[in-house]
This record gives structure tokens, sequence and C-alpha cells, in this order.
């Protein structure tokens, strides 16, 4: 079984424009709504495939039952905890080029008894040797111990923990040593507390990581393809995108596919390398927050890289 937990989620709205203009009055297409939010995400994508797993999220307000409505129409399987704050709604600007901008909003405070209601959703829906996804953004006003205490809870149910977060949150989440984490190249670096220029360069910060305490660092680098430093040593792979439509949420799905593997067989991590950059690549290649499914993984486009070019620039991002 794989938990997400998302702790910020959204109900995602996509529009796609030939061009963006600032300042112009511009026409859109219809709107996509899709329940968004990374752990979110993650869950869509594996139940899209036919791998079992629970969303755990708070919701609250018109936008938290439109969120709810949305997962239920999907069959996503979830737990969703009432909350007094609103449930936020996002925005997604994707224009035909494939450039994407997002507008996102901060979300509402969890209260101390929403956040022990959050943790008991959690602890329920999960079993020793599970796999726990913390993903996404913290709510305003969330603070270092209530992550490390949520952590924590998890710790003490002997559950694999990876953690997919940005910022003050991912710095202490790293502190609690989780089994996994997945960064992207911006938040490596800013764990690194260097400019990562090269694969060797993420490579290096990879395994600063690990010395710090975290078994598997999963790094995806865009159109640069990914990076797995672990135990069995290091991993690089790329993938190639005829048209990328939109990759927002491309991470998650990319995280999705290799759990989707490595839970299930942790000897090929090859193997779930290639499953996570298949399915990153079919997310970007699809409109907004849209997940793949089988019919839209294309296992052709993705590689591994055993003589990588160590020290070639890696794309501005």
């Amino acid at each position: 079984m794989i938990v997400t937990v998302t702790l910020n989620p959204s109900l995602d709205r996509t529009l796609e424009v030939e061009s963006f203009e600032r300042g112009a009055v511009l026409r859109t297409s219809e709107p996509v709504l899709e329940a968004g939010g990374k752990g979110v995400n993650v869950t869509r994508a594996l139940s899209a495939n036919g791998v079992q797993s629970v969303a755990v999220l708070p919701v609250g307000g018109g936008e938290g039952a439109d969120l709810g409505r949305l997962l239920d129409e999907a069959s996503v399987t979830s737990r969703l905890v009432p909350v007094s704050g609103r449930t936020r709604s996002n925005i997604t600007v994707s224009e035909r080029g494939g450039i994407v901008t997002k507008l996102n909003e901060p979300g509402s405070p969890i209260t101390a008894d929403e956040l022990e209601a959050l943790t008991l959703a959690v602890g329920s829906s999960v079993s020793a040797g599970d796999w726990v996804i913390l993903s996404g953004s913290m709510p305003p006003e969330f603070s270092t111990a209530q992550l490390h205490a949520l952590m924590g809870s998890l710790a003490d149910r002997a559950v694999n923990l990876a953690i997919d977060t940005s910022g003050d949150a991912l710095l202490s989440a790293v502190d609690a040593r989780p089994r996994l984490i997945k960064p992207n190249r911006a938040e490596l670096a800013e764990l690194a507390g260097t400019s990562l220029r090269s694969i060797s360069e993420v490579i290096d910060a990879a395994k600063g990581v690990r010395d710090r305490g975290v078994e598997l660092v999963l790094v995806s680098l865009g159109s640069d393809g990914a990076v797995l430093v672990g135990p069995a040593g290091v991993v690089v792979g790329e993938s190639h995108v005829e048209r990328a439509r939109s990759t927002v949420g491309a991470g998650d799905c990319f995280l999705a596919g290799f759990l989707s593997k490595f839970s299930v067989d942790e000897t090929d991590v090859d193997a779930a390398l290639l499953e996570a950059l298949a399915w990153g690549a079919a997310a970007a290649s699809l409109p907004g927050t849209a997940v793949p499914g089988p019919r839209d993984i294309n296992y052709t486009n993705v590689q591994l890289v055993w003589q990588p070019d160590l020290d070639r620039p890696l794309v501005a991002s």
C-alpha cells in the first residue's frame, strides 16, 4: 500500500492560451478542474495505473467539496478530514508553446485538533511496511515541531517514509531521516547550499544528503533526466518528450512511477527509475495536471545512461 499525505491540497483550474501577455484580455480554452496537491497527484497517478493507494488530506469550504467530488468521480480512494479553513484554489495558465504560469494560493492554517485528526486518519490507513509519501507545501503557520511530530507518528508505525517538499520543510524533514526524498534540481541545490551546474554536481550533492541519513535520493531534473543515489550506487536516466504541454504534476507522476515498482521489488532500482522517467514524461505530454494511464506511458522514450557526460551543463531551470 502507498499512502499519500497532502497537508495543503488544492482545487486546480487549468486554462490554455495561445500565448500569455501581461495586461491584455486573453481568450482561453474551457477550464479544466482537477483535484490537486502533490500527494493527491501521486495517488491519482497510481490509481490510474492500477496501483493501490490512499490519499489523506484536509478539505474545507466549497473548493474542498469540489475536490472530494472530483476524487470520487475518478474512483480515487481518499480519506478526507474536514477542516474549518477553505481549501485553496490554484490557477495554471498553459501556453501552446509549453510555457506554464502558475498562480498558487497560500492555503489555510490547520488547527492543532485538525492536525490530530489528520494524524489519526493516516495512522488508521497504514500498516507496517507500507510506503507513506508526505509531499507538497506546508499550510501557513505550520511549524517544524508539528512536521516532526507527524513524521514521528509514522516512524512509530514502521512505515517507509518518502518526502517531496521544499524550503524549510524539506530542510527539517531531512533531519528526521526519511527513507527517500525526491528533490528537483533547485530543491537539492538548496539542501546542498550551492548551485548545481552538471550531473556530477547533482551526484555529489545527493551523496551529501545520503551522508545525513537519507537512504535514497531521487532527483528529478526535467529535460535533463534524473539521478538516483542509494545503497547500490548511482543510476542516471534520460527521457524524451515529443511535445510538452504542461510540466505541472510531472514530478509527482515521476515519484509515483518509481514507487509503483520499488515498493514491490527493491532489488531492481534500474526498472524503478525507468518507470519513474516514463510516467513523468507521459505526464508532461498531457494538459494541466492530468495524470497518465497505461495507454499514455511510452517506454521507448526513456533509457538509463551507463556512461553519462558528468560535466555536461544542465539546462537552466
